[in-house]
């Protein structure tokens, strides 16, 4: 049932009517919804393990030297100490579930990029085709690097925000909220880090020149500085920096690529298209000149011939 419908194309270029793309489609999404499935049920089974890899940075950061198990079970606080809690009857059950969810998307996302790749491969050209495994190949290490800026960063983020908390009151922090917190800085951190390939990809399909995003390095930094400041939480300049630091390289990085690229096309552009692709047309209208005039004749080679062969006056017998 879910067997691949490009297995059975007999088309040498790989076209397919609408009717098999959708059910390639269909088997794709399958495939890959049922990579989330498993990797969800594995999950299941470690999601307290899950939970104490967010939540115990966050408690070591306030002095707190219990791990949140210990602390569900333990009567003695400090004064420094944050307390996570849990608020309703039902809350450990979602969590649960949302903490399980999430680790199975996250952790499944080479089966389910793998399905997206092979359903938009064979319509892609050669240079398409490693292009695009580039920018994947790029995009998910530079999409974990941001997450752990943003893990490395939470603790001294708790420190600052939990340091306005009056002396003498116990800190409690409700556990699906500070996990919400927490995916959103992975989130944030993850997809500002993506920013750069972004530029790259605009570089390389001819939008943006290197040397236009050269010329925007005052107001991207400052951009960046001001976007840091907003997705941090904390009011610390090292949380911010934090953030910002790395896009700064990284935003350089992606110039100087693109600057390269475009005189790579430069040299490529004398050599021609490559084999797979159509070389392109100048339709600009050109001059033909003045109409060269052609005089009438009375008639025709075939009406010139004698009326010996009209019959009644038609030019042949039927």
């Amino acid at each position: 049932m879910l067997k691949s419908a490009r297995t059975q194309e007999t088309d040498p270029e790989g076209r397919m009517p609408l009717v098999e793309h959708l059910r390639e489609l269909r088997n794709r999404l399958t495939k890959a919804l049922l990579g989330i499935v498993l990797v969800t049920i594995v999950a299941a089974f470690f999601y307290k393990g899950i939970i104490e890899f967010f939540t115990d940075p966050v408690l070591k950061s306030v002095g707190c030297k219990f791990s949140f198990a210990e602390l569900t079970q333990s009567k003695d606080t400090e004064a420094t100490c944050a307390r996570i809690v849990l608020n309703g009857l039902l809350t450990p059950f979602t969590l649960a579930l949302k903490v399980s969810l999430m680790a199975g998307i996250v952790l499944s996302s080479p089966i389910w990029l793998y399905q997206l790749w092979a359903f938009v491969a064979p319509g892609l050209h050669k240079h398409e085709k490693k292009y695009s495994l580039g920018f994947v190949g790029a995009g998910f290490p530079l999409f974990l690097a941001g997450g752990f800026f943003a893990y490395k960063t939470l603790p001294t983020m708790a420190k600052v925000l939990l340091g306005f908390s009056p002396e003498g009151l116990d800190n409690q922090l409700p556990l699906d909220d500070l996990l919400d917190l927490i995916t959103r800085m992975v989130v944030v951190f993850g997809l500002s880090f993506e920013l750069p390939l972004l530029l790259v990809m605009l570089n390389f399909v001819g939008i943006v020149t290197g040397k236009r995003m050269l010329g925007w390095w005052r107001g991207m930094i400052m951009g960046i500085t001001v976007f840091a400041a907003l997705a941090t939480p904390s009011t610390d300049p090292l949380t911010m920096l934090a953030l910002a630091g790395p896009i700064w390289v990284l935003y350089f990085v992606a110039t100087v690529i693109s600057i390269l690229n475009d005189r790579r096309k430069a040299l490529r552009a004398a050599e021609g298209p490559d084999d797979d692709e159509a070389s392109e047309l100048d339709l600009t209208p050109e001059d033909i000149g003045e109409g060269e005039s052609v005089s009438a004749r009375g008639s025709v080679p075939a009406q010139a011939s004698s009326d010996r062969d009209r019959v009644n006056g038609y030019d042949d017998i039927t």
